[in-house]
C-alpha cells in the first residue's frame, strides 16, 4: 500500500489572525517568504503524495493563481468548493470522496507547520498495516484540540474533541492517514456535535469502536497550529532556522560598507545602500529598497518593500509594504501594501482596518 493521493484545506475564514485574513486567504500568508501552503504541499510530496486536492471558500480564485495544477511540484493538484458552507473538518474530507474513491489518503490542514519530515509516519502507517494513523504533539493547551484517550499500557481507545478536562497533554494535530474507504464508511455513522460540526475526532471514536488499527506516532520535531499572530511569528524564525546555507543567496545591489551577516538571502533588483545592517537569519524579496535601516534577526521583507530608517526583527513584512522612518517593529505582521511611516508632528495619523492591533 502506497499514498499516492492527500486532501489539503485551503478554506475556511481566518478571523484571529485579522485584518491580515481581511483581504487574503490565511493559507498564503508567507512563512520563510513563501506562502504557508506551499510548505505542505512539499512535505506531502517527499512523503510520496502524486496526486493533492484542495478545498476552497466558494468563488475563490486566490489560491487557484497561486498553487496552480501541481507541475511545480511534479503533482497534480484540484481544487473543489466546499459545498453547503462550513460543517467541520471532517465534512471538507467527504467532499472530496469522489476524488479518492476507494484508495488511502493523508488528509493534511494546511495551517499545521511542521518541521521535519513526513515520510517516517507514511511508513509506519504502511508497515503496521494501520487503517488510520494520528500524529500527536505535546502542548500546553489540549483543550484546543482532539485529544487522545491512552490505557494504562499507552493504547489509543478514544479521541475526545475540544474537552473541559483534557486527560493528557497531547493534540491529535492535523495530520491524518487513513486506509482504503475506512474515512467515509466512519463518516456515515457520525452526527453532527453541539456547534454544528462534523468533527474529525467523531471519526476516529468510531473507527476505535469498531475496532479498527488506529495508530498514532508523536511529532518529536516541532509542530504548530498557526491559528494565532504569535503562531505565525514563531514558525516563520523556525521555518528560517531549517533553510541549508546553501540556499541563503545574496542577489541583489549590496553598496560597499553594508553589513550583511550569516543566513541572510536577498532577491534579485533589492538594493541595500551603505548605512543597512542585517542581521540573520533574514528574507528579504525581491525588488525591495533598504536605506538607512536594520533588518533582522527573523524578520522576512516581501517582495517590493521600501524600508527606510526602520529597525525590524522577528517580524513578517508581506509584499509592498512601506515603512519609512525612526520605528522599531517587533512581532509584527504587516499586510501587504501597507505604508507604516514615522509622523512628523506630536500626533500619530492612522487609517486601520478591522480587529487591526496597534501599540505605541
Amino acid at each position: 500500500m502506497q499514498i499516492k493521493k492527500a486532501i489539503l484545506t485551503g478554506g475556511g475564514r481566518a478571523t484571529r489572525l485579522r485584518p491580515v485574513t481581511s483581504t487574503m486567504n490565511k493559507h498564503l500568508i508567507p512563512l520563510a517568504n513563501k506562502p504557508m501552503i506551499f510548505h505542505v504541499i512539499e512535505k506531502a510530496v517527499e512523503a510520496g503524495v502524486e496526486e493533492i486536492f484542495i478545498n476552497t471558500n466558494p468563488g475563490e480564485t486566490e489560491l487557484q493563481k497561486y498553487i496552480g495544477d501541481g507541475g511545480h511540484w511534479g503533482v497534480k493538484i484540484t481544487f473543489f468548493e466546499q459545498e453547503g458552507g462550513p460543517q467541520g473538518v471532517a465534512h471538507v474530507v467527504k467532499q472530496a470522496e469522489k476524488f479518492i474513491g476507494n484508495d488511502p489518503f493523508l488528509f493534511f490542514l494546511s495551517d499545521n507547520v511542521i518541521l521535519g519530515s513526513l515520510k517516517g509516519f507514511v511508513d509506519e502507517f504502511v508497515n503496521g498495516n494501520y487503517d488510520c494513523m494520528l500524529a500527536l504533539s505535546k502542548v500546553e493547551d489540549p483543550e484546543r484540540f482532539g485529544v487522545p484517550v491512552l490505557d494504562a499500557n499507552g493504547k489509543l481507545t478514544d479521541v475526545i474533541e475540544k474537552p473541559k478536562n483534557p486527560p493528557n497533554n497531547f493534540a491529535v494535530t492535523g495530520i491524518y492517514l487513513y486506509g482504503p474507504n475506512v474515512f467515509f464508511k466512519a463518516f456515515d455513522h457520525i452526527q453532527k456535535s453541539d456547534r454544528g460540526e462534523y468533527e474529525i475526532s467523531s471519526i476516529h471514536s468510531d473507527l476505535l469502536k469498531n475496532n479498527l488499527k488506529v495508530g498514532y506516532k508523536e511529532i518529536t520535531g516541532w509542530w504548530k497550529d498557526t491559528g494565532k499572530p504569535e503562531d505565525l511569528i514563531v514558525a516563520n524564525q523556525l521555518l528560517m532556522e531549517e533553510i541549508t546555507a546553501e540556499n541563503f543567496k545574496v542577489e541583489g545591489q549590496i553598496e560597499a560598507g553594508a553589513q550583511v551577516g550569516d543566513k541572510v538571502r536577498i532577491g534579485v533588483g533589492t538594493t541595500v545602500n551603505k548605512n543597512v545592517k542585517i542581521i540573520g537569519p533574514a528574507l528579504i524579496g525581491e525588488n525591495c529598497t533598504l536605506e538607512d535601516c536594520i533588518i533582522g534577526p527573523n524578520a522576512t521583507i516581501g517582495t517590493g518593500s521600501t524600508i527606510k530608517q526602520a529597525q525590524i526583527k522577528n517580524s513578517i513584512i508581506l509584499s509592498k509594504c512601506r515603512i519609512v522612518g525612526e520605528i522599531k517593529l517587533s512581532d509584527s505582521i504587516v499586510g501587504s501594501g501597507v505604508t507604516v511611516a514615522k509622523s512628523q508632528s506630536d500626533y500619530q495619523k492612522m487609517i486601520l482596518g478591522e480587529n487591526t492591533l496597534v501599540e505605541l
